[in-house]
């Protein structure tokens, strides 16, 4: 992994490349490269650092090329190096690729004995070998491709190109995302959209299996086995300057501040306050499924994961029935007992997430009904679960995920009240209630929005610790999982979310005036226990941020500084007590010099295991 760009026109490739991976540096990478052709014979560039020290390379010299393709890498195997950087090539074959090759010691070794000779540590290359046998057997371009991945097991994304036929570009997917742009008298490959936004807007998302030949006239798309699946067209309505910084210092921030309109628009067109009800477009085909349910698991990593344990509250509380919020990585990795009166709910920004998508995978294979909350249309959660659930929270650049927590907050408080309702366990009139604090959730958020000067100030006061804790209590205690994570994200500062019932069974003993301990003490039923946990901080010398609603005088008198946010309902809390905690670990961050959008060692769609 991480991005791929391939071109196919009349225009000349390199800028069209060099753009494409500069769209698609969010996604983190340690090197990146270019293949194309000069005259008959293709040219390889590669660098280590940033896609700009790429673009120098090609400043010396002219090249014309109208067909390439470019790859920024995140290294799974082989360490960061020149050498390890993608394209590779082989007699004639360059590739790029984005997955894991599982098979690939096997497959290398049985290449070594037919007296093929690496130069490089990665999986990728002995994909360049196998098509390059393939050819010398005298096979036609994706015949070679087919009969090369026939043997390899695992995940990809592929281009490729071959020297004796210039004219045609190849691709490939598996368990990796990969789409196709169609352009006027060009063809585009890439792993994410924003990556050909520029020039394109008509796409196609390729399906696990799918092969394809790129010529500047024609796709001919064809699965393993030979066959001609058709594949729709789609169109992408996010506009351009969506995944542009507009003005702001990083995408992060820019993201961050889009949260008003990013809960508003997963709201939008999905309540109505007069009759007091929620409409999820598409789920009345499947409500049966759904109303049967007797058990929820929640799937998802990460940030998600964090939301899923939000969401599980409302479940719980809204539904009556017994909820889990699993880590997708971990789920299959036991027996998980499963079946059709489980509803699985995957939730993933990006929609292909490598371990939920596994997840979601063993969930159909046992019979569950599954449910997808996903801000990436087409992408392959959501193509393969059975209802999807889109944010519409428009491109999210920054690694560290902001806008995407919040509106997968909303779109699971709107599951759990849809199914409370189909059920009859919450009336029109509550329901009604909870739709008119729901409506007031944007505005309240900009007040959120409105302290950044003053956590600005805080952060100053505590961006030289190494270590913070932060603690919650009951629905605020997967606000201190994600306000933890985001700092350690992008400041490096080693963080810890607990919860704050724990702290005096273990975490306690880390307290003292070196540990500064954030403490989410928003009203609700575990308010007076968190202020018990702030005394005991205190006296040990802990130095207290406290995040509390406004007005409340008792705590602020208790700590060193505090944060106030509004008030609203207690399940709608967490979607204004994560907004200063994005912030504060933002401004921490920014002092100290971090890499803010593309954190160290980072990827913004994990898919690989």
């Amino acid at each position: 992994m991480c991005g791929i760009i391939g071109y196919l026109g009349e225009r000349e490739a390199i800028p069209i490349l060099i753009e494409g991976l500069k769209r698609l540096e969010y996604r983190g990478y340690d090197s990146a490269g270019i293949a194309v052709f000069d005259h008959d014979r293709i040219e390889v560039k590669r660098c280590m650092g940033k896609v700009s020290g790429l673009e120098n390379l090609f400043k010396t010299g002219r090249n014309s090329a109208s067909v390439g393709i470019g790859h920024t890498r995140w290294a799974t195997h082989g360490r960061p190096s020149e050498e390890n950087a993608h394209p590779h090539t082989y007699e004639g074959v360059a590739v790029v690729h984005n997955g894991i090759i599982e098979n690939y010691l096997t497959l290398k070794n049985e290449l070594k004995s037919r007296g093929h000779h690496f130069s490089s540590e990665t999986d990728t290359e002995i994909i360049s070998h196998l098509i390059a046998e393939n050819l010398q057997a005298g096979l036609k371009p994706l015949e070679a491709l087919r009969k090369a991945l026939a043997k390899v097991e695992g995940s990809y994304a592929l281009a490729v190109l071959i020297e004796s036929h210039p004219d045609i570009l190849l691709a490939a997917r598996n368990q990796s995302p990969l789409i196709l742009g169609l352009g006027n008298g060009e063809m585009f490959v890439a792993s994410d959209s924003p990556a050909i936004l520029p020039y394109t807007r008509q796409v196609i998302f390729l399906e696990d299996g799918d092969l394809v030949q790129i010529t500047q006239s024609q796709i001919k798309i064809e699965t393993q086995s030979g066959a001609s699946p058709s594949r729709p067209i789609h169109t992408i309505s996010w506009d351009d300057s969506q995944a542009e910084k507009g003005g702001y210092k990083h995408f992060m921030l820019k993201e961050i501040f889009e949260q008003p309109q990013a809960v508003a628009d997963t709201l939008r067109g999905r309540i109505s306050v007069e009759q007091g009800d929620v409409f999820l477009e598409g789920l009345e085909d499947r409500r049966e499924n759904f109303l049967s349910a007797k058990r929820i698991y929640l799937v998802a990593c990460g940030t998600s994961y964090h939301a899923g344990l939000v969401g599980r509250y409302y479940f719980e509380r809204f539904c009556l029935l017994p909820s889990e919020a699993e880590l997708a990585s971990e789920f299959r990795h036991r027996n998980p007992i499963i079946g059709p009166e489980t509803l699985m709910i995957l939730i993933s920004q990006s929609g292909e997430t490598a371990d939920t998508l596994k997840a979601l995978r063993e969930g159909k294979a046992k019979g569950c009904p599954t449910l997808a909350i996903c801000n990436v249309l087409g992408s392959s959660i959501s193509r393969m679960a059975d209802f999807t659930l889109y944010t519409h929270a428009g491109p999210e650049i920054g690694v560290a995920s902001t806008k995407a927590f919040s509106t997968q907050i909303i779109a699971l408080y709107l599951t759990a009240l849809a199914l409370a309702r189909d059920r009859s366990l919450v009336s029109p009139a509550g329901t009604k209630d909870k739709i008119q604090e729901l409506l007031k959730i944007p505005q309240l958020i900009k007040k959120c929005l409105g302290l950044d000067p003053e956590i600005q100030m805080i952060a100053r006061k505590f961006s030289g610790f190494q270590n913070f804790l932060y603690l919650g209590r009951g629905i605020n205690y997967p606000l201190a999982l994600e306000g933890a994570l985001k700092l350690k994200e992008i400041s490096y500062i080693h963080a810890e979310g607990y919860p704050a019932g724990e702290m005096k069974h273990g975490p306690i003993a880390l307290i003292d005036r070196e540990m500064p301990v954030l403490a989410l003490a928003t009203h609700g039923e575990g308010r007076d226990k968190i202020r018990s946990n702030i005394e005991e901080a205190r006296a040990r010398c802990g130095r207290v941020i406290a995040l509390v609603n406004e007005g409340d005088e008792e705590i602020a008198e208790r700590v060193e500084e505090t944060i106030a946010v509004p008030r609203t309902q207690e399940e709608l809390q967490p979607i204004l007590n994560i907004i200063p905690l994005q912030l504060l670990a933002y401004h921490i961050a920014v002092i100290r010099g971090t890499n803010i959008d593309q954190p160290r060692n980072l990827a913004k769609s994990v898919t690989v295991e």
